[in-house]
């Protein structure tokens, strides 16, 4: 098993590259990552088709889309569905780090944080010391859109929730809150996976989305019942939901905060991450 950080006070990169490969959730296309130790902080994307061309540092104003995903427009290309990735180096406390792609879309895996979590633990982790003062919030920061919103309140240390609502009754109404360390990350949120619901497959793909869906990298909800049960988790929805809201927000950085979204989104999310990223100023909210 591996040693996980005991929190987020210090900085960390993996200890030796490491590659993860498999098919994107909506272009469908062959994906890789190859995940390298970093001397800057933050998370630096390049191209593995073009190792001269220069890294770039991830943050919110790159954000293009966030229908269904978290998509970035980079100076090397798009680069969509993000989250999963972003969320496992956050939530194990990976500060820096550079990530090496193929294609234009972050692979899938089994459709949770789970596979890159054991990616980072086969590399294992090296420190870099103590992790720069996130700075402190000087009040309430949300941003609403409809009936949904975020919050991030000033705190002692960072606590996160998610609340969904859902009229299929398979999920419905779902609350889950914790305080965040990196092994609270691995066991409770890193294994929850994506979802979806049945009657809006066809659409999607019509779309030109969801082409590398399938059973074996998402659950599906039909109304009463999921069509491809076990579920790791009885609230597995809403976990995955926290899920995304870390690797939305890591684009910014952990903040110092308490943390929670009703009936969050991604572009929620990505909104309360370049509203914290404004209020610390980029370089003083770290992509932890």
């Amino acid at each position: 098993m591996t040693a996980w950080p005991a929190d987020y006070s210090g900085a960390w990169t993996v200890a030796a590259p490491v590659e993860r490969a498999g098919v994107g959730l909506h272009s469908g296309g062959h994906c890789r990552v190859r995940l390298s130790p970093g001397s800057r902080q933050g998370y630096w994307v390049g191209r593995l088709d073009r190792p001269g061309d220069p890294l770039q540092r991830l943050q919110p104003g790159l954000v293009a889309e966030t229908r269904l995903c978290t998509a970035l427009q980079l100076d090397s290309g798009p680069l969509a569905t993000v989250e999963h990735l972003l969320a496992a180096l956050a939530g194990t406390a990976v500060t820096h780090a550079e990530l090496w792609v193929e294609g234009d879309e972050i692979p899938l895996l089994d459709g949770s944080a789970q596979g890159w979590v054991e990616a980072i633990g086969e590399a294992g982790l090296v420190s870099l010391g103590c992790r720069p003062d996130p700075g402190v919030l000087s009040g309430p920061i949300t941003v609403q859109q409809g009936q949904s919103f975020a919050t991030a309140l000033p705190a002692q240390a960072l606590q996160i929730g998610a609340a969904v609502e859902f009229s299929q009754p398979a999920i419905g109404r779902q609350l889950y809150s914790l305080a965040l360390t990196p092994q609270a990350f691995v066991d409770e949120i890193a294994p929850a996976r994506t979802f979806g619901f049945k009657e809006q497959v066809e659409q999607l793909r019509a779309a030109g989305l969801i082409q590398g869906g399938a059973l074996g990298n998402a659950l599906v909800c039909d109304g009463e019942r999921w069509l491809n049960p076990p579920l790791r988790f009885a609230d597995e929805p809403v976990r995955h939901k926290l899920l995304d809201l870390l690797g939305d927000l890591a684009l910014a950085g952990l903040p110092q905060a308490q943390v929670f979204a009703y009936r969050g989104s991604h572009g929620l999310h990505t909104a309360l991450a370049a509203a914290l990223a404004e209020a610390f100023g980029s370089e003083a909210v770290p992509a932890t």
